[in-house]
């Protein structure tokens, strides 16, 4: 039976923590008396028969017929899938994409359709490479369907290939792939690695454009999401719902399928990064002292390799298909079970080891507005409830985010660190001064259609995710960042653990809680106040 999230108080007998540092980590022993850790919980058995659940889910969907029944020749039909951003690391072949497309594909083929196309659900993200699609999709399917041109990526600036569908009552603009659109049933296959993934989420969001998603991916909308892990406090998603409702209204018709994951994220011999500290073996010890050593003199573009390279053994844990709203309800479900851990009280300050990896950058490098989505985006909102950190409180994070962009990824990301931070850090007045001619370049758009970038507005996104926390916390402070980049970023920079929290003390006092948030694996804080 696994054992359920863990909130550890320390004492003196506690070992130090494992904080990650980007493509390494450290350990650093924290007060005792007034600090406290949080561990995940452990991962939940794995369903054992993978391609006989996903056929059971497909025959018995949630307020929906079965897949079968929706299906006949002559129709079009439309497979859209999650992209490279999902999961975290990526999985072990076969993937679990491929496993759902492939039976649907069967059911497809049983039902004499002819007409099929798959498309990976793209939004503004920069396009897979032809290894990330077969890794996605299997070799079979790829082979299948992308030299006839039937397996392609969404474009979000292709006019031919878009089609609005109208506003919501808020005035929000509905544009979404056209195909999509118009085919006779919509599939979508999603992979909830957390409780903000999937729902409406995955259509009005991975197959609009920039005329939808500026609705919602804006400081306002932002500022008043009170955890993106809570669908109901979450104003993006209420904006993609009232999206989804528009969609519905002009006949799309969806067949919703989700799957959640355990959190077992490291294979072996990093599977100690898993571990609670003073359960760490003799053999987790050295594992980690030899680790440590190698990656200090090791350059960091093959560090950076090394661990990108990482499959993660994470297993499914549930598969659920039918209407998109009553699936999602039994997806969040099973994503809290996973990942909920019960916190009682908030922190003076919160601590977090960023590590190699985000949703934004595979097979790439973690640039500093993605240190600062990471921290201030997504740690910061692993919470239900309350934040883990009290308003006006501090948040130290430890990576040595460095000026390093990936110029073919992240090339917008470059211009803005370097012109818009320079200007601003502050969300609302980067999006009224600056976003427009980002969003609107022409480069930058020929850079996303047709190479691998990210498109022109996307790093103004990442910046505004973390908006309600720059709201919410009086000092953010780097340990062991690059000076000039942390302080670029409107961030405090620091040299070790103990200087950070002598920083923090302005703003928290002299003997302030502290509260690790010890993740990867994921883990969102169920926190009562």
């Amino acid at each position: 039976m696994p054992r359920p999230g863990f909130v550890l108080d320390v004492d003196r007998s506690t070992p130090p923590i494992l904080f990650w540092r980007g493509e390494n980590f450290s350990l650093e022993k924290l007060p005792a008396g007034r600090s406290r850790v949080i561990y995940a919980p452990e991962p939940l058995p794995a369903i054992e028969d993978v391609d006989g659940a996903i056929v059971h889910a497909l025959l018995h969907p949630i307020d929906q017929d079965p897949l079968p029944a929706l299906l006949f020749p002559g129709m079009k039909l439309t497979i859209a899938f999650d992209d490279v951003s999902l999961p975290l690391p990526k999985m072990r072949r076969p993937d679990i994409r491929q496993r759902i497309i492939e039976a649907v594909l069967d059911m497809a083929a049983e039902a004499g359709v002819d007409d099929v196309h798959i498309i990976s659900a793209l939004a503004l993200h920069r396009r897979m490479t032809e290894a990330e699609l077969r890794h996605a999709v299997g070799d079979r399917v790829y082979d299948a369907f992308a030299p006839r041109g039937h397996l392609y990526q969404h474009d979000a600036e292709d006019p031919e290939a878009l089609t609005y569908l109208g506003t919501t009552p808020h005035g929000e603009d509905v544009e979404i792939n056209k195909r999509a659109a118009e085919s006779d049933l919509l599939v979508y296959v999603n992979i909830n690695l957390v409780a903000m993934d999937g729902g409406w989420k995955s259509t009005a969001t991975g197959l609009s454009s920039y005329k939808s998603l500026r609705h919602h991916h804006n400081p306002e909308t932002m500022t008043h999401s009170r955890s993106f892990m809570d669908q109901h406090r979450s104003e993006l998603h209420k904006s993609n719902w009232r999206m989804g409702k528009v969609l519905l209204d002009s006949g799309v018709k969806v067949f919703q399928i989700e799957t959640t994951l355990n959190t077992d994220t490291f294979p072996s011999p990093f599977n100690f990064l898993s571990k609670r500290e003073w359960e760490w073996s003799p053999r987790d010890r050295m594992t980690y002292l030899g680790t440590t050593k190698a990656l200090n003199r090791t350059p960091h573009r093959l560090a950076r390799n090394i661990f990108h390279s990482i499959e993660a053994p994470h297993q499914m844990t549930s598969v659920q298909a039918g209407e998109v709203e009553a699936v999602h309800r039994i997806t969040t479900a099973n994503v809290y079970e996973q990942q909920l851990v019960e916190v009682k009280g908030q922190t003076d300050i919160l601590t977090m080891g960023i590590p190699y990896i985000s949703p934004y950058n595979v097979h790439s490098i973690l640039n500093p507005i993605l240190v600062q989505v990471m921290a201030l985006g997504y740690y910061f909102n692993m919470y239900r409830g309350a934040p883990l950190v009290r308003e006006g409180g501090a948040i130290i994070m430890t990576h040595p985010c460095r000026p390093e962009f990936n110029p073919v990824h992240h090339p917008s990301y470059i211009d803005f660190f370097e012109q818009v931070l320079a200007d601003t850090t502050d969300p609302h007045v980067m999006s009224q001064k600056w976003e427009k001619q980002y969003a609107e370049d022409e480069w930058y758009k020929h850079l996303y259609r047709t190479s691998y970038a990210y498109h022109g507005v996307h790093p103004f996104y990442m910046w505004y995710w973390g908006t309600h926390a720059m709201k919410h916390c009086s000092r953010v402070i780097v340990v062991g960042g690059d000076p000039k980049t942390v302080r670029r970023l409107g961030f405090v920079p620091a040299s070790t653990m103990d200087d950070a929290l002598e920083i923090a003390s302005d703003v928290v006092g002299r003997a302030p809680t502290i509260t690790h948030l010890h993740t990867p694996p994921l883990l969102v804080a169920d926190v009562s106040v």
